[in-house]
This record gives C-alpha cells, sequence and structure tokens, in this order.
C-alpha cells in the first residue's frame, strides 16, 4: 500500500492565531517606537527649558494664551504672603516616603490669568508639623521654579475631598476655588527655590531625581517576541510537512 505525501496545507486555525499575535506584538513595538519619539523630545524640552535663566511668569502665561505649551518653562515670580498663606495639601509621595505637597495661590497677571498655583514643596508625613497660616500677611516671597501642567486623575486616583484637605489628583479649578481665588492659570508653578527658609521641613521638589525612557528596550521586547512567535510557528509547521 502506497503511502500519502504529507499534507502541505497550512494550519488554518494556528495560522490564524500567529497572524494575531503577531499583528498585536509588532503594534506594540511601533507604540513603544512612537512612545520613544515622544519621550525624546520630552526630554529634549525638559533639559532646555528647566536649565535656562528663569523669565517672567506672566510673560510665559502670555505665551500659553497663544497655544504655547507651557511645560516645564523656568519662570520666577514675587508672591505677596506666600510663606504664611493658606493651601491645600496634594497626596505624594517622595524617595518612598508618603506625605504632602503644599499648594498655594499666587497673584499673577499674565495671559487673562489673576493667579497661579504655586507648590510649594514637600512635606513628610513624619513632620508633625505645618507651616503657619497668616492670611493677613503680605511679606513678598520671590518664587523660582518650573511650570508644570496637572497630571490627569485615573481610574485608580481616589477622589479628592476638599473638606478635609485632602487631596490626590491637581484639580487646579477645585483647588482654586478653595484657596479663594479666580481665573487661574491652567499650569502649577513648582518652586524650587525656599518658599518658608523657617521651616526646613518643607522641601522644594519640581522635578523627580530621573525621568526613565525605556521605551526602545520595551520596543526591543516586542519584535523580539514577535521574531520568537514567527520562529515557533515556522518549526511547527516544518514538523508537520515532514511527518
Amino acid at each position: 500500500m502506497t503511502e500519502s505525501p504529507p499534507s502541505r496545507r497550512l494550519p488554518i486555525g494556528l495560522t490564524l492565531a500567529t497572524l494575531i499575535s503577531l499583528v498585536i506584538l509588532i503594534g506594540l513595538g511601533v507604540w513603544q517606537m512612537q512612545r520613544l519619539a515622544w519621550k525624546s523630545e520630552l526630554l529634549a524640552q525638559i533639559e532646555s527649558r528647566a536649565e535656562a535663566d528663569p523669565r517672567p511668569a506672566g510673560e510665559i502665561l502670555t505665551l500659553g494664551a497663544s497655544g504655547e505649551d507651557l511645560g516645564f518653562y523656568r519662570v520666577s515670580l514675587t508672591c505677596p504672603g506666600l510663606a504664611t498663606a493658606p493651601f491645600v495639601q496634594l497626596y505624594a509621595i517622595k524617595d518612598g516616603q508618603a506625605g504632602q505637597r503644599l499648594i498655594s495661590a499666587c497673584p499673577v497677571s499674565g495671559g487673562g490669568y489673576q493667579a497661579i498655583l504655586v507648590d510649594r514643596g514637600f512635606v513628610p508625613d513624619t513632620a508633625p508639623e505645618r507651616p503657619p497660616v497668616d492670611p493677613q500677611a503680605t511679606a513678598p516671597v520671590e518664587v523660582i521654579g518650573l511650570l508644570r501642567n496637572p497630571d490627569p486623575a485615573n481610574f485608580v486616583t481616589p477622589d479628592n475631598r476638599p473638606d478635609t484637605n485632602l487631596w490626590y489628583s491637581r484639580d487646579v479649578a477645585a483647588m482654586a476655588d478653595t484657596l479663594g481665588v479666580s481665573a487661574p492659570a491652567p499650569v502649577f508653578l513648582l518652586a524650587e527655590s525656599p518658599t518658608n527658609p523657617d521651616f526646613p521641613a518643607l522641601e522644594p521638589t519640581p522635578l523627580p531625581g530621573e525621568i526613565a525612557n525605556r521605551h526602545l528596550e520595551y520596543a526591543l521586547t516586542w519584535f523580539g517576541l514577535a521574531g520568537a512567535l514567527i520562529a515557533v510557528y515556522a518549526a511547527v509547521i516544518r514538523r508537520r510537512w515532514k511527518s
């Protein structure tokens, strides 16, 4: 009896599953390459803006009114009474230590805005006290810092609780309303200079220590998995055709 030759047909189910997986893996790799280009541009922007000499905050806010992205511009601003201004507390973690960032309002003129929210710095939970508050104080505080766009809350971000002064996301409008100011700028001014020299527990922290850029590594991982999938599929087909 003559043995029938092995089938040269491609297995439909396995082939479709392999093609779908390849599309997903390659798509993820391409997406990471796009993220790499975006992150590289962002880091270049941060470096060029954050290391420049500070410019008046009102001047930069005027640029924002014409559509300019204000993120990471280094600015200067004089804030009356900032050292004892009322503040809201934004939950934060710094170097593994939980605490709050203290955010107050400062008058500003530029771009049609009347105020800007100033992130004065980080206070760890281990510090038992907070800076004194005196809304009537007017002693000027010269602030140098970086403008930052607020990060949007996501599905795991707890709800803000203005009634107990516990905030988990940078809601400009709600924070400004709590602090009693109107027409706030859409960005935060993260101080890099001390706003409370007599309260050393408040540490200005305008930027994280390092902004990771591992998108090329991730892209190569996805492309590598796609290549491995092709190799496995080819080995399976070769074995079927030889059997």
